[in-house]
């Protein structure tokens, strides 16, 4: 066994082991869950693992399996064996991982279950009647996940080098005039995956797209003369994520002299992401920035103090910086700040932020500021905010631009944060 995924191992057991210890427990069943189905289709749905039970394997974990945790016993995984010609077959992983583990190949009728103890929990789908109840369980081991061990980041590491290189061909496909579904396709080649394997449906948006925040198409009409690339996508390596935005524009012109500022100001947010930093002021100087671009660009003529107090640079940048990273692309525990699942909600002036959590070190997260050019939010501002300073003809050339957005993915240190994205060599 490796050494790294030892030490992740016995992290995960200890920290279950107090779990047990606090809540009284005998054992925790983790369960991935189970496949479901489009209605009245035998075709399922794209299958994702429950993040807790997947967090104990190095490898993708399938449906109907299972992990008992039992104090001072060696995790025993369940393993479904079935009788089926329709589908492939599903033999357990070989590895020296294996010897962390007590296996047990088990068809979905065999009660495996039977001998479990009295105090037994349940974390995951479709709880059996077996479990007790346990509140305040799956918030106690939600909030440790955000605080990665050093295998969970040298996963993250290679998704992040896989994901890099398809943000690359991105880029080319997109410089050579092909369509959104061209420029997805040669994403998912580069970085070596199927658009079902993808740890979220990639965004990728030209031109007027690039303002719509979660841009769900995929065109298939060539742009060639496309002005703006805006490309939101990452890569899985056995569950974890990465999660990078790029935006690309064809002209050296005064939209990319303000993706080129965008992405100054992102790179010092990132090297400003060190333990013990409160996230909601990270979001709070992001807004500063936001507001100082759109006075230096001559989008806004007011102050930065009259911008934030009239609430300006939400109009152009209406999301939060950045979330936790990891087996959930939004992974959990963002507003949580202790074990007890205590929550930090984010006030009104960043109503969709996900993380308000002071950052500890290797904390994984995404740094993500954006500056758009939303029709929906300008008309807002023009019909409710006052002397709102903005130049509607500066704005009205920016439209057919669509929008920024610059994200990479980092983990949090003392001193220097490690941007995992940058490392790659993507620019």
């Amino acid at each position: 066994m490796t050494t790294l995924y030892q030490e992740h191992l016995n992290a995960l057991i200890n920290r279950y082991e107090n779990a047990m210890a606090h809540f009284g427990l005998d054992a925790i069943v983790l369960a991935s869950g189970e496949k479901s189905y489009y209605f009245q289709d035998d075709h399922a749905h794209p299958y994702h693992a429950y993040s807790g039970a997947q967090q104990w394997l190095p490898f993708s974990l399938g449906a109907e399996t299972y992990i008992v945790l039992k104090a001072s016993e060696k995790p025993t995984l369940i393993w479904p064996i079935r009788d089926d010609f329709w589908h492939a077959p599903n033999p357990v992983p070989n590895g020296d991982w294996q010897q962390g583990w007590n296996i047990i190949t088990a068809k979905k009728t065999d009660k495996w279950f039977i001998d479990l103890p009295k105090r037994t929990a349940w974390l995951g789908p479709q709880a059996m009647p077996f479990a007790v109840a346990c509140d305040g369980l799956k918030a106690y081991v939600d909030f440790a996940k955000a605080v990665k061990t050093d295998f969970e980041i040298k996963a993250m590491r290679q998704a992040s080098v896989r994901g890099a290189a398809g943000h690359t061909a991105a880029k080319e496909a997109f410089l050579a005039g092909m369509s959104e579904l061209e420029i997805h396709l040669a994403f998912l080649t580069a970085s070596q995956q199927s658009a079902f394997q993808e740890p979220y449906p990639g965004i990728v948006g030209l031109d007027e797209h690039a303002a719509v925040l979660h841009y769900e198409h995929k065109s298939i009409e060539q742009v060639t003369n496309s002005r703006t690339l805006l490309i939101d996508a990452g890569a899985n390596e056995h569950g974890y994520a990465s999660d990078i935005t790029r935006t690309f524009t064809r002209h050296n012109d005064d939209f990319n002299a303000l993706i080129k500022d965008l992405d100054t100001m992102e790179q010092q947010l990132c090297r400003s992401a060190i333990s013990g930093v409160n996230f909601k002021d990270l979001h709070q100087d992001t807004l500063a920035g936001i507001a100082t671009l759109l006075f230096e660009h001559k989008i806004c003529t007011l102050s930065v103090e009259e911008q934030l107090a009239k609430q300006i640079p939400q109009v152009f940048f209406p999301h939060g910086l950045g979330h936790l990273l990891g087996l959930q692309v939004h992974d959990v525990g963002g507003h949580q700040i202790d074990k007890s699942g205590t929550l930090s909600k984010p006030d009104d002036s960043a109503p969709f932020l996900r993380l308000t959590r002071t950052l500890e070190k290797n904390m994984v997260i995404t740094i993500e500021p954006g500056l758009y050019f939303i029709p929906m939010l300008i008309e807002k501002m023009q019909a409710e905010v006052s002397n709102h300073g903005c130049d509607m003809a500066r704005i009205q050339h920016f439209l057919p631009y669509g929008g920024i957005r610059i994200e990479d993915n980092v983990v949090v240190k003392n001193d220097l944060p490690v941007n995992l994205t940058r490392e790659t060599g993507l620019t």
